[in-house]
């Protein structure tokens, strides 16, 4: 029996907490046995990515340690228990659902009479044949000619998660002829975001993709009426230029206004929906549905390595886990994502919603406050970019920031240059591997400004090039690692109250119901 119990009640955390500081990085990968610590600190993943944890402060006391902690708080279990979909979203009393958007991982998960798999299949396949008419010209504009450009109107999950896979999958579908449809995204209501992105448009050959789940939120609904207003002053029809991605009992639901509708359900939450609808349709219409299905499969494999029960064959839980130990021993209080991949450069953001929304709580799944900490905060840039950027701070501040670099071996365009004998991406590894050891040893020196303390723990997760499996891979693993990381602070993981106050009181301003400091807030901007 599944039992739902806080870290600090856990024996095993109890003896985590006894071993803070009790290994040094710094002496780990300076010593004599550096080389071999890196070779095999190391854990196979999905997609021929390899995770390595070889500058983490953990040695084979700490992950004894760590996988009896894995054990005592059955996470296999309760990974277990939300794929074959029982309420794990205690705030909302609701399944979760979105590994079952790329495979089924465990028994037949039904609601209201219907199979959720075969429910999400045949959303993708609707999705994969409305995908190729527009490919082939068999749904064209009025005047019978080609979409050459999709732009997803969408906040939050319904924006960030398919916008960096988007940014991530543009090269590679370059590079091998599979960039069908130029994508942009539109998701502020600053009228400036939809202008800007609109005016980059041609619009007679422009398809847009509205997405709401309840097809009620605010900001989307306001940006999906700026398009139309640009639409009409164009002498054009917004219904044969847009679609839809809602839920079944939504308004958006088999409108007419719209071209064609696809379906989600209120189990695939916003940030984790990257996989679903959410992220296939826009993402099947840029690529083709054969590279969305690529995608999904790397991430479907990364999933079912996230079932094993040993930490060392588990990347997603023993990140989780190094993760739990480095905010609630070690006391650090941020991580920072950085991918020497430019094609991932909106990943931290996407990763910044997924972990911070997930886990950015201070009740426990019953609703109790926790006396510990919980989530991190969560930020990064692309390397070298933010080398000349934050990284000053994460050298040498005052606190200590676990780093998770991410990196390949190849670019994705097969464009290069050698410049004193090295290529490009040869540089750009060179100062990945540089750093990890930089942070992990620093450097000492007479002069304090330029004394380097180390100890800054990083994993790596690397791969010979970032191609649709790789990238659902790489989704899969954080995606778990959060809901590992919930599920050892005994969160709910799966609802976002904290965003719904700011929701409330905007609605009051509109409104003309304000009073106080709201009130006089208000009045600054002319409301």
């Amino acid at each position: 029996m599944i039992q739902w119990e806080n870290l600090d009640k856990l024996e095993s955390f109890k003896k985590l907490q006894s071993l803070k500081n009790l290994v040094s990085v710094k002496d780990e990968l300076s010593g004599k046995d550096g080389a071999a610590r890196v070779k095999s600190y190391s854990v196979p993943m999905a997609a021929d990515l390899t995770y390595n944890y070889a500058a983490k402060q953990v040695n084979p006391q700490v992950l004894s340690v760590l996988q009896e902690l894995a054990t005592e708080a059955q996470l296999a279990e309760k990974f277990q228990a939300l794929f074959n979909g029982e309420v794990i979203n205690t705030g909302e009393n609701r399944k979760v659902l979105h590994h079952l958007v790329r495979g089924q991982l465990g028994s037949d998960v039904t609601y209201d009479g219907k199979n959720a798999r075969t429910f999400y299949k045949a959303q993708q396949d609707a999705i994969a044949e409305f995908a190729e008419k527009v490919h082939s010209g068999k749904i064209t504009n009025a005047n019978g000619e080609k979409f050459t450009t999709v732009v997803q109107i969408g906040i939050g999950g319904s924006d960030l998660g398919p916008r960096a896979m988007y940014l991530a999958l543009e090269q590679w579908a370059k590079a091998n002829g599979k960039l069908k449809l130029k994508a942009k995204f539109i998701s502020n209501v600053d009228p400036d975001d939809g202008a800007g992105v609109l005016a980059t448009c041609d619009l007679p050959h422009t398809l847009f993709v509205l997405v709401s789940k309840s097809g009620t939120t605010q900001e989307t609904l306001a940006n999906e009426l700026f398009v139309k207003d640009f639409l009409a002053k164009a002498n054009l029809d917004s219904s044969k230029h847009m679609i839809a991605v809602t839920s079944e009992t939504s308004p958006l639901a088999n409108n007419p206004a719209y071209l064609a509708s696809f379906y989600i359900d209120d189990y695939i939450g916003g940030r984790f929906s990257s996989t679903s609808a959410v992220g296939g349709a826009v993402l099947s219409l840029a690529f083709g549905p054969e590279v969305f299905a690529c995608f999904l499969n790397g991430a479907n494999q990364a999933d079912k390595t996230a079932t094993v029960t040993d930490i060392t064959k588990n990347a997603a839980m023993l990140d989780a886990l190094i993760g739990i130990y480095e905010r609630n021993v070690q006391g650090y209080p941020a991580t920072a994502i950085l991918p020497y991949s430019q094609a991932l450069s909106r990943f931290p953001a996407h990763l910044q919603q997924a972990d911070m929304e997930s886990n950015g709580k201070q009740v426990n799944r019953r609703g109790e406050p926790v006396d510990y900490v919980t989530g991190p905060v969560i930020f990064g840039e692309p390397g070298t970019n933010g080398q000349h950027s934050f990284y000053q701070l994460l050298h040498q501040g005052t606190d200590i920031i676990p780093l998770q670099f991410i990196g390949f071996n190849d670019n994705q365009s097969g464009s290069d240059v050698v410049v004193d004998d090295s290529t490009s991406q040869k540089k750009l590894c060179a100062n990945l591997a540089a750093q990890i050891v930089a942070f992990a040893c620093g450097k000492t020196d007479e002069n304090p400004n330029k004394n380097f303390p180390g100890e800054r723990p990083s994993s790596l997760i690397y791969g010979k090039t970032l191609t649709p499996e790789a990238l659902g891979a790489l989704l899969s693993h954080y995606e778990n690692k959060i809901m590992f990381q919930g599920f050892l602070w005994n969160l709910n993981s799966f609802d976002q109250e904290g965003v719904q106050l700011g929701k409330v009181l905007t609605k009051q301003v509109l409104a003309g119901k304000t009073e106080g400091a709201l009130k006089a807030f208000a009045e600054i901007f002319k409301i």
